[in-house]
């Protein structure tokens, strides 16, 4: 306050001097200055302080401070010419002559005051309370010293408002981390043009070049729009160099479009590998599960937990979590009721294959709509321990069925696997064989039974991508099985809400299948997260080739035989029109293969899930085992099928 108290005086000394042309005579410093100082300066400092100026931080003065500043000298000026024509007239009436009164050439008694002092005083308060803010912050920017740690040199993807944000505020903290040195665009309009003194170096597609010549060791992918596609476009035209990338926030996440240094992250393999959002019809969703009681099976699992977190939006009545395993579900349960206090949660630990204790749970909750997401889903693990996986997937699968069905439950909705489709190995047989029985028993029950299958989730527990993370930590090599093996991939929210949407869809018996787009091969996900990490694939961290796994396919398919599919109402979404089974002889197989469980050998155990599914082939990997491409023998531990099963895509054709 007292510093502006000072310019607003500096400000009309200088408005009477340039008025008077800095003349001694008349008198006008003692005369008019002085006697009109006390009442001008308190003018504006009540102006000012009613307008809060006095509580703007200098440092991060801004445009729109300018603007505040513009306004209060224009409250300032009007209120100070209405007080000095009103003391004028009082004076006149009380005294008789004009204030500041004195003698014209011609012997006149006029007023000596020059009234374009008003305007003067105006533009002098703007110029002087802005620039001296402006003064400041140019101070901590451009004049101070700046942090005495090297700071990353940062090329900005983007010449547009994300990017012109994130420099604003690089330079008002110039303690940051990081030195701008250019932006790159390919708008022709920007090539050459500075922002905030940053030139606009080139083109996207001289990315590699550009990098070098100036040194760049970061990459800032600045386009809030920008899709999946182009930020694969990013990486790969810088593949070769030890670059690091970042990126900003989508632009669904920004609230004003701007973007500040703390939004700045890494870029993840979801941004590149995930779709575009999947269009939901939230009122379909909301109509099934708002109000009711919702059960989740497996509900500290990767899948689970996001379904519980996305089931809470649409308000359900209640939500039971069941989950075999304690730390899983303590975290779940912990986090829901922090973020969704008013809703009421409970939570089981019990083992779905535990027929009592599931019944137990149904008769105590009373559920209206299942999902059921509690699965062994390690192909390799599976291989090995073949009487688990049957006693998982499909015991747990028929003792949760069959509660259902005595509990009433309106609709039960399984989250099954696209290695079900012509399966080669014991986990995608055993995951067909639950398929089988809650179809067949849909058509036995009211009960409504939907199946979705999943492709790959980015990121889940045991997935390929956090294998690669650990790998590159470690400073490799990235073991991955064949060079040619693909997956689909999908983000665990986006497999959480098709499961959400299918279940709204389906109305009993369905296998419901989403469009997942392009195959991605696993090698190219592990040369662009060695990228992503700020390493040269083949030079910092090597790549080496494994060989198939029991159990593994190079491709995963889509349909069995007898299978077909039709559209649904969701464009994305698809449906699988099966074949019946003869229920007595499903039964009695699944009867079977439950007996046999915890005594017979893994090959025993294959040979009587190959009754039950005849498109079952579990020999079928071995036409890949032992290949392993251009490096490496075969070694344990190699990554390549991401963890649990989502959904499938269409072919091209």
């Amino acid at each position: 306050m007292g510093i502006h108290a000072a310019l607003f005086s500096l400000s009309l000394l200088l408005s009477f001097g340039l008025a008077y042309n800095f003349r001694s005579e008349p008198a006008w410093f003692s005369r008019m200055f002085l006697v009109m100082l006390p009442f001008a300066l308190g003018v504006k400092l009540v102006v000012f302080g009613l307008r809060g100026e006095y509580d703007v931080s200098w440092r991060y003065v801004s445009l729109r401070d300018l603007v505040n500043v513009t306004i209060a000298s224009h409250i300032s000026v009007v209120v100070f010419i209405l007080g000095y024509f009103l003391i004028a007239n009082l004076y006149m009436r009380f005294y008789g002559e004009a204030l500041f009164a004195t003698l014209s050439p011609e012997g006149k008694v006029v007023s000596d005051f020059r009234q374009s002092i008003f305007l003067l005083d105006w533009a002098g308060t703007i110029a002087l309370v802005g620039g001296a803010r402006m003064i400041v912050r140019l101070y901590h920017e451009e004049i101070a010293p700046a942090s005495s740690s090297k700071r990353t040199r940062l090329l900005i993807v983007g010449a547009g408002n994300a990017g012109e944000s994130v420099l604003r505020e690089i330079l008002r903290m110039r303690e940051d981390r990081y030195e701008v040195v250019g932006f790159v665009d390919d708008d022709s309009g920007k090539q050459g043009v500075r922002i905030h003194g940053a030139e606009v170096l080139g083109r996207i597609q001289d990315l590699k070049e550009i990098c070098k010549a100036y040194d760049v060791e970061e990459i800032l992918i600045a386009v809030p729009s920008a899709t999946r596609k182009q930020l694969r476009r990013v990486i790969e035209l810088c593949e070769g160099t030890a670059l690091a990338f970042r990126t900003v926030p989508g632009i669904d996440e920004l609230i004003d479009g701007k973007v500040t240094v703390s939004q700045i992250r890494k870029v993840r393999i979801e941004d590149l590998l995930g779709r575009d959002p999947v269009r939901l019809d939230l009122n379909l969703i909301g109509r099934y599960i708002q109000g009711r009681i919702v059960l989740v099976t497996g509900a500290g699992g990767s899948i689970g937990s996001e379904m519980c977190r996305q089931i809470c939006r649409f308000e359900p009545r209640s939500l039971v979590l069941v989950e075999q395993a304690e730390n899983p579900l303590f975290d779940i349960e912990r986090e829901l009721r922090h973020r969704f206090p008013h809703l009421h949660v409970a939570s089981y630990i019990a083992d779905i294959t535990d027929d009592r204790r599931v019944r137990r749970i149904f008769r105590a909750e009373k559920p209206a709509v299942i999902f059921h997401a509690a699965a062994h889903k390690h192909v390799p693990m599976m291989e090995q321990h073949a009487g688990e996986a049957v006693k998982n997937n499909v015991l747990g699968t028929r003792t949760v069925a069959d509660a259902a069905v005595e509990a009433g439950v309106e609709k039960f909705v399984m989250i099954s696997t696209d290695k079900a489709v012509n399966p080669t190995s014991v986990m995608g047989c055993t995951k067909r064989v639950a398929e089988m029985y809650i179809q067949e028993l849909s058509h036995a029950s009211k009960t409504q039974f939907v199946t979705v299958r999943f492709g790959n989730v980015l990121g889940s527990s045991g997935s390929v991508v956090p294998v690669f993370r650990d790998q590159i930590d470690r400073g490799g090599p990235v073991t991955v099985t064949h060079p040619d093996m693909c997956r689909y991939f999908m983000t665990i929210p986006e497999a959480s809400a098709l499961v959400l949407q299918a279940g709204a869809m389906g109305r009993g018996g369905e296998i419901f299948v989403l469009d997942m787009g392009e195959p991605v091969k696993i090698v190219d996900l592990a040369r662009q997260m060695i990228m992503l990490s700020g390493l040269r694939p083949g030079e910092d961290i090597e790549i080496k080739f494994t060989g198939v796994r029991p159990g593994e396919k190079l491709y995963e398919e889509l349909s069995i035989s007898g299978e077909d599919f039709a559209q649904t109402g969701h464009e994305k979404i698809f449906v699988w029109r099966h074949r019946r089974e003869d229920w007595n002889s499903l039964c009695r197989g699944i009867d079977r293969l439950i007996t046999m469980a915890d005594s017979a050998t893994a090959d025993e155990i294959r040979a009587v899930l190959a009754t039950i599914v005849p498109e079952y082939d579990p020999h079928r990997w071995h036409q890949y085992a032992g290949q392993t491409g251009p490096q490496g023998a075969a070694a344990p531990g190699a990554a390549s099928d991401a963890d649990v099963a989502v959904s499938h895509s269409l072919p091209n054709a």
